[in-house]
């Protein structure tokens, strides 16, 4: 039985989270993601509560679209140069998670490397409680850069953050079903460590999606918004039965983002996306019915 049947729809209907993740990350950032929410363009957001510009996620979402459907995006990585961040935890030492300067390391596999899990426990507590204090109603958890997913040294984290939603009533961004995307190849090892933390997850009353997918995060040389609405398009059409979460990193390209992002031009691509009349029309052609994190919170709360 897929998620979408236990949420009570039928065995073949395609159902569609669009999360926009890194809300909190920056100005440009959090008026593009709320925009988005409020018009109804994408279903949820997931909160970055380690970046400086949370609090004005967390004001924007009260004055805009105080229902909105936002998770907290846990953090273990900083990964640009210009732009940096650190734990939240204050209640005991998480030295393992911090370089001699106090930041997070720049890259997931570093994380994977040096995190010590009780010390991530204690962190990813202390960013959901501390989402919870800014009065956003968490509906969902995931993960910044994938860093608790082990994909660089097999040093997964993901118990750590089963236990965490199991806490807090969260679902969570593990897809029951792993699917290579853009001729990409999943290693063996991968998919059967992703078989056995599904299971424990389940096994935990966690909902999640049954697939995740998501659009190339970088721009190749010759990208254009056409190029970019293709491959998007290519991905709606090619969605399964079943919910599927689209991880999506829409913002406008301002000079505040040019400043530390690499790749600002893609990022205002995405918000092009969800707004294009062609991706509505695909939408509606497939039979892709949009849906939130809300959803599949109120199923896990159910079976508590």
């Amino acid at each position: 039985m897929n998620t979408a049947q236990r949420l009570g729809y039928g065995k073949y209907e395609k159902l569609l989270i669009v999360n926009a993740d890194d809300f909190g990350l920056c100005r440009s950032v959090n008026e593009t993601v709320t925009e988005l929410l409020a018009e109804g363009a994408i279903g949820s957001a997931t909160v970055m509560m380690v970046c400086p510009w949370s609090s004005g996620a967390a004001a924007m979402l009260r004055d805009v679209c105080p229902d909105a459907d936002v998770g907290v995006h846990w953090t273990l990585t900083s990964e640009w140069k210009g732009y940096k961040w650190g734990p939240l935890c204050r209640t005991r030492s998480v030295a393992s998670l911090a370089g001699p300067d106090g930041w997070f390391p720049e890259t997931s596999g570093e994380a994977e490397r040096k995190a010590d899990p009780d010390e991530v426990r204690q962190e990813l507590i202390a960013q959901t409680e501390a989402a919870l204090k800014a009065g956003i109603r968490l509906t969902h958890a995931d993960s910044h850069m994938g860093s608790l997913y082990g994909f660089h040294t097999g040093n997964d984290l993901l118990q750590v953050a089963f236990d965490v939603c199991a806490v807090f009533g969260l679902p969570f961004r593990l897809p029951r079903m792993l699917m290579a995307v853009g001729g990409r190849r999943i290693p063996s090892e991968i998919m059967e460590r992703a078989k056995v933390r599904v299971r424990q997850a389940e096994d935990r009353g966690i909902i999640l999606p049954d697939y995740v997918i998501g659009p190339n995060y970088d721009l190749s040389e010759g990208d254009t918004y056409e190029t970019a609405k293709t491959e998007g398009l290519s991905l709606l059409r090619g969605l399964l039965p079943g919910v599927t979460e689209w991880i999506a990193h829409p913002s406008r390209a301002t000079e505040e983002l040019r400043a530390f992002h690499g790749q600002p031009a893609k990022r205002a691509m995405e918000a092009d996306f969800w707004r294009d009349e062609n991706v509505r029309n695909v939408l509606a052609d497939e039979g892709i019915r949009m849906i939130g994190w809300k959803d599949l919170q109120r199923l896990q709360a159910s079976l508590a």
